[in-house]
């Protein structure tokens, strides 16, 4: 239904890129069989493109109508001490508020609707273009290595030049490769690559970064933040599954004549985006280098609780690339036709139904410390990658599996944000969170190499390496509730 590969002579295993890690989303094919070629012929021009001649496995509907009715059960049911969605829809909070924030979460679905695009129909695009297996490595290598070594400093330069000035990078970033795809038959693919990683780079930090800084501008209470979280984490999942449609929506068979392509649409969000963001809201002033080295040394690098909530961001960031690396060689090991485009969405409703789940264990009836919540949280997934790692599975069980896994993630996400409100001051929250994916995008990269050039690393290696780092994480939160009772944070936001 939503998979842009239509019908032929051989059946195709669709698999989507990673709207997480834009720089990362080729098949690495790990069979469990002494000869991979007797099960599964690759298709080289399509980086997650798996032909495979076998029997159908096909995906359970029910699956699909139980994570749509526990989401829809779950946001109508949300505890009564809870704000809800009210902090969106309720017309006795300030106008100031209520604008601030539908505007905000309209323009953030936008950004999140361009980054899934590429994420969805970009592979589609190189392989119509003839891009070999060798220049996609390549690509891919160069797009990580600019999310490392570039993107790393893109969260101190928003905090130094101001967060809507990033976003407007972010959106003339896609404009740009929106564009250059556009006037030219055959894009520069590196060009693309280094462009649409920084602009991932700057989703991960630079949206939030903003929210929480106008919002504390305000003047409103940190309860609001937190519906705020959840609900980004919710929109976003959402998007995805609505760029997926979407560009299945535009492309047609003569990719050359469909002026309106997924290119186009693109372009004309970022230029709406780019209107908005420079025409609704003003910043303050930026800060000076010097103080803000100071404030960086003070709060960030000398402070211990701060340095677990960055591992533990880094682990997270790093298990859900090597999740979206390895779902679809993992789904597609033992030779059926799997039609991962449906798999797809199912996965994101698993973490739209986990962030749904925050609000719950913070302001439920039995809340729990963030803290905790997120130990738990970790731990399942840890669980859940070392299961797959382990051995491997019928191909249910790991729908099932996966499904989990990402409902632990949108549990997760909200928390991480929620915990640094609480640390991270808001000058800092930008290079805090860029700093602290620089372990991951180094860890992405050395996989990238030793997988995709040498063969000297399994897939199993790299997933149990995602599972030890959710162990860890989960590690680091304990700690960090233990000397939170010994030495309490320090609460930068108003309650």
């Amino acid at each position: 239904m939503f998979a842009p590969f239509r019908g032929g002579k051989k059946s195709r295993a669709r698999a989507i890129g990673s709207p997480e890690n834009r720089s990362i989303y080729y098949l690495l094919v790990d069979s469990h069989d002494s000869d991979p070629k007797s099960r599964i012929d690759l298709h080289i021009s399509s980086p997650m493109g798996v032909v495979i001649e076998s029997e159908v496995w096909e995906n359970n509907q029910p699956l699909s109508i139980f994570i749509f009715v526990s989401c829809l059960l779950s946001v109508l049911c949300l505890p009564h001490n809870s704000s809800r969605i009210s902090t969106v829809f309720d017309q006795l909070l300030p106008s100031s508020l209520l604008r601030f924030q539908r505007n905000f979460l309209l323009l953030f679905c936008f950004s999140s609707v361009m980054e899934g695009m590429w994420s969805v129909f970009g592979e589609y695009e190189m392989a119509y273009f003839g891009v070999s297996k060798e220049q996609m490595v390549s690509s891919l290598i160069i797009g990580s290595a600019s999310a490392l070594f570039l993107g790393t400093g893109l969260g101190m330069l928003s905090d130094l030049i101001g967060r809507k000035k990033i976003c407007l990078m972010f959106c003339v970033l896609h404009l740009f490769v929106a564009i250059w795809k556009r006037l030219f038959s055959h894009p520069s693919i590196w060009l693309a690559s280094v462009s649409l990683s920084l602009a991932s780079s700057i989703f991960l930090f630079g949206f939030e970064t903003w929210m929480v800084t106008e919002h504390d501008k305000l003047g409103h209470r940190l309860d609001s933040l937190n519906e705020m979280f959840w609900l980004m984490t919710f929109l976003e999942s959402a998007s995805l599954i609505g760029s997926q449609v979407v560009a299945n929506w535009l492309v047609s068979n003569e990719l050359k004549k469909n002026m309106f392509s997924p290119s186009t649409a693109t372009a004309l969000l970022a230029v709406v985006s780019i209107v908005s963001i420079a025409r609704e809201w003003r910043e303050s002033p930026p800060a000076s280098i010097k103080d803000y080295r100071i404030s960086l040394n003070t709060h960030i690098f000398s402070d211990k609780r701060i340095w677990l909530l960055g591992w533990a961001q880094s682990c997270v960031q790093f298990s859900v690339a090597v999740f979206w690396i390895l779902w679809a060689p993992t789904i597609v090991a033992d030779g059926r036709e799997v039609n991962l485009g449906m798999i797809y969405p199912c996965l994101l409703g698993a973490k739209m139904l986990g962030s749904t789940a925050f609000p719950w264990f913070i302001n439920g009836p039995l809340p729990l410390r963030t803290e905790d919540c997120l130990v738990y949280a970790f731990v399942i997934a840890g669980i859940v990658l070392s299961i797959v790692a382990y051995d491997y599975q019928e191909i249910g069980i790991l729908v099932g599996l996966f499904c989990l896994f990402h409902a632990c993630i949108g549990l997760v996400l909200p928390s991480l944000a929620r915990l640094r409100t609480l640390y991270v001051p808001n000058e800092l929250r930008g290079g805090m969170i860029s700093l602290s994916l620089a372990p991951a995008n180094a860890a992405i990269l050395l996989c990238l190499i030793l997988r995709g050039y040498s063969g000297s690393i399994e897939n199993s290696t790299i997933i149990a390496f995602g599972a030890i780092g959710l162990f860890s994480a989960a590690g680091c939160m304990h700690l960090l509730k233990q000397s939170g009772k010994h030495s309490p944070h320090q609460n930068f936001h108003k309650h």
